[in-house]
Parts: structure tokens; C-alpha cells; sequence
């Protein structure tokens, strides 16, 4: 059975930055395109970003140029990583295969406030 581990959240200053990794137990790791996604209270879980095996990235629009989603197909491990944060990005981060998604990790909750 796959297993999703994320881990790295936490609570943040606006403005500041928190790296999340997320561990996969997964044959052939490497031939999968990853997410990382975030669920705010009340709202549904969005994607955030997401980088295909040959590394190609997509961002949400919400999170260009402030997130960068990265990879480590060696360690079995994806990583985003989070600056300029802001009050709007607290949320549950989850990680999951794109295109073959599994069952959903715990997360790690991330909380930007001052």
C-alpha cells in the first residue's frame, strides 16, 4: 500500500518562509507526475502545484513566483518550498500523485499569522 508522509509545516510570520517535504513509498516514483495541494477550513482542497517526471512545473496562480515545487526521485521525496507567505496561505498541505492519486496523507498544517 502507498504511503504519503508530509512534513515541515508550521506556524509563520507573514512574509516568511516554510520548506514541506513529502515521503512516498511507491514503485517507479519517478515515473509519476506529484502535487502538493491545501485545504483551507471551509473550503475544498486545491491544487497547488505540480512537477511532471522530466521536472516540468505548474503553479496555481495564487502561488507563482513565490512557491517552488521540486523533486528527488532518488529519495522517493517531493518539496515545496513556500516564501513570501501570506495570512491566505493557511491551510492543510497535502501531497499526492497527479494522475494516479492514492490514499491522502495526514498533511501538515500551515498557519501564517502574526
Amino acid at each position: 500500500q502507498v504511503q504519503l508522509q508530509e512534513s515541515g509545516g508550521g506556524l509563520v510570520q507573514p512574509e516568511g518562509s516554510l520548506r514541506l517535504s513529502c515521503a512516498a513509498s511507491r514503485t517507479m516514483f519517478n515515473s509519476y507526475t506529484l502535487g502538493w495541494y491545501r485545504q483551507a477550513p471551509g473550503k475544498q482542497r486545491e491544487l497547488v502545484a505540480r512537477i511532471t517526471s522530466g521536472g516540468t512545473t505548474v503553479y496555481a496562480d495564487s502561488v507563482k513566483g513565490r512557491f517552488t515545487i521540486s523533486r528527488n526521485n532518488a529519495a522517493n521525496t517531493v518539496t515545496l518550498q513556500m516564501n513570501s507567505l501570506k495570512p491566505e496561505d493557511t491551510a492543510v498541505y497535502y501531497c499526492n500523485f497527479y494522475f494516479a492519486p492514492v490514499t491522502w496523507g495526514q498533511g501538515t498544517q500551515v498557519t501564517v499569522s502574526s
